[in-house]
């Protein structure tokens, strides 16, 4: 006879940040999480977050989308959040970096570009030049992300798109009862990262140990998310450009 089970299989999309916080707390041996314990937990797994996406490791927020080209237009952006402004591709927000970009012609026919740095597009002397675009250059600015197409468009292109590939911020813990943006592999180094980090508020003598643990989860989580190389694409082979 079978054994009875659950049948399901949501345990991350029900794990809401208030438990998290409390099963990181638990882990310290601290019960009965206070009020400001939530608000500064809180705040602390959105640092972890900021510095998961600095390793790398948010491969599973890797996307894609269009970009309509326009007559004379070269510089198209993404916007942190609404609030920042529009997005030149529709609804698309919180870009971290652009990873790979092609030409898209009317016949639906890809063209890679090539991904150049800021020296390299700052060489390039006539930057106004129309046509179809072969290369392309990442900003990557506070409040937001934008791909410099080079050569510039013109109405030969305008209408035809750029289909690219983008690596998304992981999304802000948000209220108490909210799931986190991060895949079932990751839950357990996501409460070890956790407690590791609060750890140096409340059990300081305690913080090496809670490295260790979250080290270990977190390698654990890569080794098993190796086989992902198909959207790890991202952090050693882009040009990190700042401004």
């Amino acid at each position: 006879m079978a054994n009875t089970t659950s049948g399901t299989y949501v345990f991350e999309k029900d794990f809401s940040i208030d438990e998290i916080i409390e099963e990181a707390f638990q882990r310290m041996g601290i019960q009965n999480v206070t009020g400001y314990q939530l608000k500064t937990s809180r705040r602390t797994l959105d640092i972890m977050f900021q510095e998961w996406a600095n390793r790398g490791l948010h491969y599973w927020e890797v996307q894609n989308n269009n970009i309509t080209l326009a007559d004379g237009t070269s510089v198209y952006t993404m916007f942190r959040a609404p609030g920042d402004g529009t997005s030149s591709a529709t609804a698309v927000y919180g870009v971290d970096d652009v990873l790979e970009v092609s030409y898209r012609d009317a016949n639906n026919i890809d063209v890679p570009l090539t991904k150049i740095n800021r020296s390299q597009y700052q060489a390039l002397s006539n930057k106004a030049s129309k046509g179809q675009p072969s290369q392309y250059f990442v900003q990557r600015f506070i409040d937001r992300v934008t791909i410099t197409l080079y050569l510039t468009p013109g109405a030969t292109e305008s209408g035809n798109k750029i289909n690219y590939y983008y690596v998304r911020r992981i999304q802000d813990a948000g209220a108490y009862t909210n799931a986190t943006d991060v895949p079932y592999r990751f839950v357990p180094c996501m409460v070890s990262g956790l407690s590791f980090y609060l750890s140096q508020k409340y059990a300081p003598r305690r913080t090496q140990e809670f490295k260790l643990y979250y080290e270990d989860e977190l390698n654990r989580a890569l080794r098993e998310d190796g086989s992902s190389s198909s959207t790890f694409i991202t952090p050693n082979s882009y040009f990190s450009e700042t401004s």
